[in-house]
């Protein structure tokens, strides 16, 4: 790589780049990049579109803002460090875990240390392997369940193809504040875009925003004070599951960014407590994940049981 390019540095796609793969667009606009290079910023969640993580296959749209911070060399080493993971799946090619909530999954500038990729290093290590944690799939740090992660380019290629295609199955359970079926229909498709409100982390379904894609159906109705769902993603924009139903007045139940509810650590009314229970965090979990092994070719069903605060309201 050229270490006199910018380390961070930002893109605007015009009318005639409309189209474009992501990929093949960055490695024209950044010299001494290959493709494989601006592959793995992007699989590594360096690059954003319109403020969202986007997948390698992305297809870009007039007036895209394209921002790509390129991380020094000292920083692409992700420290080993002895994390308790919880394996579901591993072979030579994939290691799928289920994340508990309350930690970040990938190395940032504030979050340096105590990821879960320094604990895919550290497992990886003490099982005589070497390799880069390359995510297939990515969660907030306070929602639970299954991830996804390559050892290797020829699996985060092999994934990252399923991804743009969306021929990979995500579903979620997540628990809603207040009764869906009052504005919702017992099942169905919410098809709103979603975009960046001005430069904080939160979303809105906002005109000009992203694509953004949800299947969702009614598991269970606690009376007024909350509903069990089952989601499947369409479309992974970031927090798409929550803007989606807090746009529709039923926020994940515990989601201090979206419900406009006391923030953790704010004393709850009674009244308000026995509306709906007490949650530390967004009662979120990735609870499957259905793709084709990047070697085999066989299907794979990976499945993340429910933490003990989410079983406890279902």
């Amino acid at each position: 790589m050229n270490e006199d390019f910018p380390e961070a540095f930002a893109f605007t796609c015009g009318e005639g780049e409309a189209g474009r793969r992501l990929d093949v667009y960055l490695t024209g606009e950044m010299p001494g990049y290959s493709r494989g290079a601006v592959q793995r910023l992007i699989g590594d969640g360096h690059v954003t579109v319109r403020g969202d993580v986007p997948k390698t296959g992305y297809r870009l749209m007039k007036n895209d803002v394209i921002r790509v911070t390129v991380p020094k060399p000292s920083e692409l080493l992700i420290k080993p460090e002895n994390i308790p993971l919880d394996v579901l799946y591993e072979d030579d090619d994939l290691i799928a875990i289920n994340k508990q909530p309350g930690i970040v999954v990938h190395p940032t500038k504030g979050h340096r240390d105590g990821t879960i990729a320094n604990g895919v290093v550290f497992h990886a290590q003490q099982r005589g392997e070497n390799y880069k944690p390359r995510f297939a799939s990515r969660l907030d740090m306070d929602t639970s369940g299954v991830l996804l992660i390559g050892k290797n380019s020829h699996a985060q290629d092999s994934l990252a193809k399923q991804g743009a295609s969306d021929t990979i199955e995500k579903y979620y359970t997540a628990v809603l504040e207040g009764r869906l079926e009052d504005d919702l229909p017992p099942s169905g498709l919410i098809d709103l875009p979603v975009g960046l409100i001005e430069q904080g982390p939160a979303r809105g379904v906002l005109e000009g925003g992203q694509p953004a894609r949800t299947e969702y159906e009614i598991l269970d109705c606690h009376g007024t004070a909350y509903t069990v769902v089952r989601v499947r993603l369409i479309t992974g924009r970031t927090h798409q599951i929550r803007v989606h139903f807090a746009h529709h007045g039923h926020p994940v139940l515990g989601d201090s960014l979206y419900s406009g509810r006391p923030r953790r650590g704010d004393i709850l009314s009674p009244a308000l407590c026995l509306a709906a229970p007490a949650i530390p965090r967004q009662a979120l979990h990735a609870s499957e994940i259905v793709f084709t092994h990047p070697t085999t070719g066989a299907p794979m069903r990976i499945s993340a049981p429910l933490p003990p605060d989410i079983a406890a309201l279902v």
